[in-house]
């Protein structure tokens, strides 16, 4: 379902008719088939929160708060960022919001073990998000691919919410890691993905000309 909406709504977004406050009630139905079928459309939920503050009467917290934990979804990229710019302090500081934005500032820190007590605590606010988890997982193993060039087993199942050996191993194949040992995995050396580059600066005969006439 979630394709087939896709196109209506591209049609949808399309010239001035992208803020036609009567296209919202679709706009809202689709975030919420977002949700439940592991899709995103980060352009359509834009257009929502872009309704939501021409028209503050029809705004909805349920669907906003979706649209944030979508985003969250797609760290690194700025999803959020581009979203919490179309909400006021106000919408932002009232719960389930305020738990949302806790949970983007503690993942942008990259505190992943403080980022799964939260969720484990308070499981309501992201259980309507199909594929919730495992979308955190896929920025987890980006920030450890970058970050170590071997990591503990223990500490890797942690970093990814206290997964089992089984799943901590799917997903260590599914990034090509290594088991080294039965307490160790390794990820990468580091010091091959540093990259030299030779920066030439060029600057032409009349841009000399001018500098060198202006401090005389």
């Amino acid at each position: 379902m979630a394709e087939a909406m896709r196109q209506t709504v591209g049609d949808m977004l399309k010239g001035v008719d992208r803020y036609n406050p009567e296209n919202l009630p679709t706009l809202e139905r689709y975030v919420e088939i977002q949700s439940r079928e592991n899709a995103y459309d980060l352009e359509a939920n834009l257009a929502v929160l872009k309704l939501y503050q021409l028209n503050p009467f029809m705004y909805n917290p349920d669907i906003t708060c979706q649209i944030l934990l979508k985003a969250l979804t797609n760290f690194p990229h700025t999803d959020f960022i581009l979203c919490k710019c179309l909400l006021n302090s106000k919408q932002l500081m009232q719960s389930p919001l305020s738990e949302i934005m806790r949970l983007a500032d503690i993942l942008e820190c990259c505190d992943f073990q403080r980022f799964w007590h939260q969720v484990l605590n308070e499981p309501e606010i992201t259980s309507r998000i199909t594929g919730f988890n495992d979308s955190i997982r896929k920025f987890v193993c980006h920030v450890v691919g970058i970050t170590f060039q071997t990591i503990d087993k223990k500490m890797l199942s942690q970093l990814l919410g206290g997964v089992d050996e089984t799943t901590l191993m799917q997903w260590v194949k599914k990034y090509g890691w290594k088991e080294e040992d039965k307490d160790t995995i390794f990820i990468a050396n580091q010091d091959e993905n540093i990259k030299t580059k030779n920066i030439t600066e060029k600057i032409d005969f009349e841009s000399a000309a001018a500098i060198m006439a202006a401090s005389r």
